[in-house]
């Protein structure tokens, strides 16, 4: 998949795409391979993937492909919501069932828990299974997983943790879809923090659509900072970002 425009910001890649579609099928593809580089090198692949409707593309085109061996794949997921019932419509591991896990097999899901007690059981976990892979995307404040500005750390001590969202955040997940009402939103998230998403060897962060057009821009072109958590992307020489032309809009022009 050719991308329209191609640039490296600091230690950060950065590709972009016409459409959501063209860089969801970029991503998949390098999923793919990295996929199946892990299974020759150790008979496994350990993958954290993210929801939410700006992964939809990507999920697709991963499910598609015929190269990858699910049976030797052990998935993980990033963030769920304090208290929802399994079955909620906004439930994230519900969302990885629906998009991706009703049409793979894969060798393991491990869905990060909804209860705080369960945190140090969940990061045990991911210290046991080294991510070869995570994918990701920049929320519409920038958040990493619901590593939220200001309560986001990347230095955080610990892999997994109960967080508050932010507003903006739980706004989002209204905006998307996901619950009738800012007030139906949880308040808060287990999540894993920066550094445990950081750790897999190769991490790709998918940032489609207009309405992170303006995350995007401050993550590239503003300060290193926590106030806008994926900035750190552009000190992570593992990391790829792919765009499309309607989040990069106001980044580099019209990307030709």
């Amino acid at each position: 998949m050719k991308p329209t425009y191609e640039t490296k910001l600091e230690q950060l890649p950065i590709t972009i795409y016409d459409t959501n579609e063209e860089l969801g099928r970029a991503a998949a593809e390098e999923a793919a391979a990295v996929i199946r580089d892990a299974v020759e090198q150790r008979a496994v692949a350990n993958i954290i993937l993210a929801t939410g409707n700006s992964q939809l593309t990507f999920l697709t085109a991963l499910r598609q492909d015929r190269s990858i061996p699910w049976d030797k794949v052990n998935v993980f997921h990033m963030d769920e919501y304090i208290g929802l019932a399994p079955d909620h419509p906004a439930s994230f591991p519900l969302f990885l069932r629906r998009h991706l896990l009703e049409y793979v097999t894969p060798r393991a899901f491990f869905p990060v828990p909804a209860k705080p007690e369960a945190a140090g059981e969940y990061e045990q976990l991911l210290r046991a299974h080294p991510a070869d892979l995570c994918a990701l995307g920049y929320g519409e404040n920038g958040h990493l997983a619901f590593n939220d500005p200001p309560f986001a750390d990347f230095d955080d001590p610990v892999w997994v943790k109960v967080v508050k969202l932010d507003e903006r955040s739980r706004q989002q997940q209204v905006g998307e879809g996901h619950f009738a009402t800012l007030d139906d939103v949880p308040t808060h998230a287990m999540t894993l923090t920066i550094p445990a998403l950081l750790s897999a060897k190769r991490v790709l962060a998918l940032v489609p659509e207009a309405r992170k057009a303006d995350a995007v821009e401050r993550a590239l072109l503003g300060p290193i900072t926590e106030d806008c958590p994926g900035s750190i992307l552009r000190r992570t020489p593992h990391a790829h970002l792919f765009l499309d032309q309607d989040s990069a809009k106001g980044l580099l022009g019209k990307a030709k």
